[in-house]
């Protein structure tokens, strides 16, 4: 270009004024209209070479004369493989309104057509398909449900002992889910994991009403009342108690499903579509349930056969817990005492419990995030990231790998077989990766699996520096959290930092003095410098019906280093051309990657995958931060931190309303506000004490082999919403016990013997209702595959709750009953007749008059 006199300006000058786009416009004569048009522009890379950039004399300088012409990539400083092979790549995102399964389907679609237009040798494959995970964890939801279907089946046979009084409770399930589906279609609900979910533990929920209605009039059929009668009667007596029931456990979930934030969001179709099913089985219970009880139901099939064992030895655990109890009443202090403790030990339990938001699921994927030297080019971090793609390969868990190669980066991912054909967990793999990968010069890379719940972070830990002060002077105090943080062992690998002041730069310092006597302007040295280096486009041109972009630039050779730049040349006055070391120098200098804020502040971010309970992991953080941050600074979290610090400070309000909901139900149907205080105080803390045992014993190092592993969980939005659901269940069976006793004492009898006979009639409902929901849930705690972390974790706070604080009500309720229950003797019983005592319960009870 200096031999030919020329310099970038002219050049950019040439293309921009010869490969122009003209709209000529057309004539218009009397008769006819004609289109004009005109080859303006450049339309192959020939007319690119033959285009006259000057022109002296009878002399012609062409674009071919100072200039490679070729047809090639905008830019070079990206890399894509997949499985190992050269690819091109297009990532697809799902809008926020948009059904995922809906979406792949038309991908999968569309990829079928592209993939028969491909040339041979050419294929186009899906490399990461985030809907497989939801899919499969569908078809685990949908098979857990079957067994929830046959398990509940089998515990009310057991209980009733008679297939035709199973039939009532059984026919009373696929009509309360029928009523959910339509309710949940009622508000736009679709059927994803979390309805799924709900339907699977309504199955639980739904049968209880009708096996109170059952169980009742089956009673009153062994008593010698004919089965119409039984039923018109059973139905009667238990009309307050099984309202009181649904509303309670459907109101319970109000809180829930009106609740802000990620919680409310996802689990708001979860509580209102559980909250439909639950409503519509107290109606299928008052009304189809005492018909059917009607029809099939007689004293003959009652005392013979298995249905007599059943009932004999119902008759033997009846006077078994008859002495227990009659234990607990003559040791009523003891008792308090027992149920304040253990009421009280909830609390530290839940504070000292592992907190996360949600436990981490495997979604049989591993991702890679690298990160290279900050003066590395495309070709350095292709080097090692294909070593890192080699080690992802040699996994016998793989099933095909891609990478995204950039110039200062890298992302890798591992898609792993199905869960059914491999033996490994992501979360053993993965450490076994971060090992393997760490032997890798060049770059730093680290595993991490994807998270649970779409928190918009790549890491677990995200947490962030904020402050006025200058970015390096931030960077200090993050350097010094980053150091304790890797030697605390919280840790799978040392955080990464996102700040970093490692950029080499060269800045070209003018000398303006020489610039104006030079007769040069700055904004001339600028625009020759931009178009040599800038890889900026000058405008586009068309070829093959595509527009494509039009960059002149220097060839690479010529742009290796720095230093060639003093070799070159710019525009001068007179059309001369100045060398650009006349009047410059260069000097290096290091600068920041990136300026990042957050908040309007200066912000440093803290990343990282911990290895203990997330809310361990930031607590630590927060408490080092508290000793190393001086005054001024801000500490404050993204992604999934962000959403554990805010979502995690819901619950207790959430549990406390739930509380008040119930206790304002049942205010108002008892007509009292000391009999809510006895079935929410007898039942709710002592399901609480029984389900936290088993986050409290959870190991908190995750990964660390322990005993306790295979039947604890973590404090987290699915087993909060599992203790919530408890408050309804547990409430159940004190209002059961209640009730009944409070007729028994408009009945004459004193406190004592009411609380006794109330506990020892309603025994068998209690224990069908409570077994029914434990049974029926227990599938969710064996779960394995796809979305099995979230089932384990409801399931066993709902089943050890349930367990443990059904046997603790039993025995502390009665005795609560006479220490706060209000006293009825001497009350208008309406209705209320006395009957013969039944040889079986050897009791008194109260019965409707027909």
């Amino acid at each position: 270009m200096a031999a030919f006199n020329l310099n970038p300006a002219k050049v950019r000058e040439a293309l921009a004024a010869n490969n122009f786009l003209s709209a000529v416009g057309h004539t218009k004569g009397s008769l006819v209209q004609v289109n004009l048009s005109a080859n303006t522009d450049l339309r192959s890379i020939e007319e690119f070479r033959n285009l006259v950039v000057r022109q002296s004399g009878d002399k012609l300088v062409r674009l071919s004369d100072i200039a490679n012409v070729e047809l090639g990539a905008e830019d070079y400083d990206s890399d894509v493989r997949f499985s190992g092979e050269r690819a091109v790549f297009m990532g697809i995102w799902v809008l926020p309104n948009a059904n995922s399964l809906d979406v792949i389907k038309r991908v999968q679609k569309e990829m079928a057509l592209i993939d028969k237009e491909l040339p041979t040798g050419l294929k186009g494959k899906v490399a990461y398909d985030a809907t497989k995970y939801i899919d499969a964890a569908i078809k685990e939801v949908l098979k857990t449900l079957s067994e929830t279907l046959l398990i509940v089946a089998i515990v009310i046979y057991l209980f009733l002992g008679s297939l035709r009084s199973v039939l009532v409770p059984l026919v009373a399930i696929p009509i309360s889910l029928i009523g959910g589906v339509f309710l949940m279609q009622v508000f736009g609900f679709t059927l994803n994991l979390l309805t799924l979910l709900a339907i699977v533990l309504s199955v639980g929920l739904v049968v209880d009403d009708a096996i109170v209605i059952v169980e009742n009039v089956e009673r009153h059929v062994r008593e010698g009342k004919s089965p119409r009668d039984a039923a018109l009667l059973g139905a009667r007596e238990l009309v307050g108690p099984v309202v009181a029931m649904t509303i309670t456990l459907a109101a319970v979930y109000a809180p829930i499903g009106l609740q802000g934030g990620l919680t409310g969001s996802l689990f708001r179709e979860f509580a209102f579509t559980l909250a439909g099913a639950v409503f519509i089985s107290g109606i299928v219970a008052l009304t189809l349930s005492p018909v059917m009880s009607s029809k099939l139901l007689d004293a003959e099939h009652e005392n013979r056969g298995f249905t007599g064992h059943i009932n004999r030895a119902f008759d033997r655990l009846r006077r078994f817990y008859g002495r227990v109890l009659d234990m607990t009443l003559s040791a009523r202090p003891a008792v308090y005492t027992v149920w304040i403790v253990l009421g009280l030990l909830a609390f530290p339990m839940y504070m000292m419990a592992p907190k996360e938001l949600a436990p981490p699921e495997d979604q049989s994927v591993v991702f890679g995030i690298v990160e290279s030297s900050a003066e590395a080019t495309i070709d350095q971090v292709i080097f090692y990231a294909h070593a890192l793609n080699d080690e992802l390969m040699k996994l016998p868990e793989q099933g095909q790998t891609f990478q995204l190669t950039f110039q200062d980066r890298a992302f890798s991912g591992v898609v792993l077989k199905p869960w059914e054909q491999r033996k490994r967990t992501v979360f053993q793999i993965a450490p076994e990766l971060q090992t393997k990968v760490n032997r890798i010069p060049g770059i730093r890379s680290f595993m991490a699996t994807p998270p649970s719940l779409p928190g918009g972070g790549q890491f677990p830990v995200e947490v962030v520096i904020g402050a006025v002060a200058e970015p390096d002077v931030i960077l200090d105090f993050a350097q010094k959290l980053q150091q304790k943080a890797a030697a605390s062992g919280k840790f799978a690998f040392p955080p990464s930092i996102d700040t970093k002041i490692d950029q080499p730069e060269v800045e070209l310092v003018m000398d303006r003095d020489k610039v104006a006597s030079l007769g040069l302007d700055m904004a001339t040295v600028g625009s020759d410098l931009s178009t040599l280096v800038g890889g900026n486009f000058v405008n586009r041109f068309n070829l093959g019906g595509r527009s494509y972009k039009v960059i002149p630039q220097l060839q690479r050779i010529e742009r290796l280093n720095a230093s060639q730049l003093s070799d070159t040349y710019v525009k001068g006055p007179n059309g001369q051309t100045i060398p650009l070391s006349t009047f410059a120098t260069l000097q290096k200098k290091t600068g920041p990657r990136s300026l990042n804020r957050f908040q309007q502040f200066n912000v440093v971010k803290i990343s990282g995958v911990a290895t203990v309970p997330l809310a361990e992991a930031l607590k630590f953080i927060e408490d080092e931060a508290a000793k190393t941050l001086p005054k001024g600074y801000k500490l404050d979290y993204t992604g999934e931190s962000r959403q554990l610090r805010h979502e995690g400070s819901k619950f207790l309000p959430s549990m406390l309303l739930a509380v008040i909901m119930i206790f304002l139900v049942l205010a108002a149907q008892f007509n009292s506000f000391r009999d809510p205080l006895i079935i929410i105080l007898g039942s709710v803390p002592l399901a609480m004490f029984g389900a936290l045992i088993f986050s409290f014993l959870k190991m908190p190092v995750s990964g660390m082999p322990f005993f306790t592993n295979g039947w604890t969980t973590t404090m987290n939005i699915y087993s909060q919403v599992g203790l919530v659901t408890l408050v309804g269940l547990v409430s159940k069976n004190g209002i059961l016990i209640v009730e009944f006793a409070n007729a028994l004492q408009r009945r004459g009898m004193t406190k004592i013997q009411a609380a006794r006979e109330a506990a020892l009639v309603r025994l068998r409902p209690v224990l069908m209702t409570s077994v029914a929901t434990v049974c029926g849930h227990f599938p969710l705690t064996l779960v394995s595959g796809a979305g099995a972390a979230a089932r384990n974790s409801i399931g066993i706070t709902v089943v050890a709750g349930m367990a443990l604080g059904t046997i603790f009500t039993l025995l502390v309720i009665p005795s609560i009953y006479v220490l706060l229950a209000k006293e009825h003797a001497g009350e208008d019983i309406g209705k209320l007749v006395v009957e013969t005592p039944s040889a079986e319960s050897d009791s008194l009870e109260p019965a409707m008059a027909k």
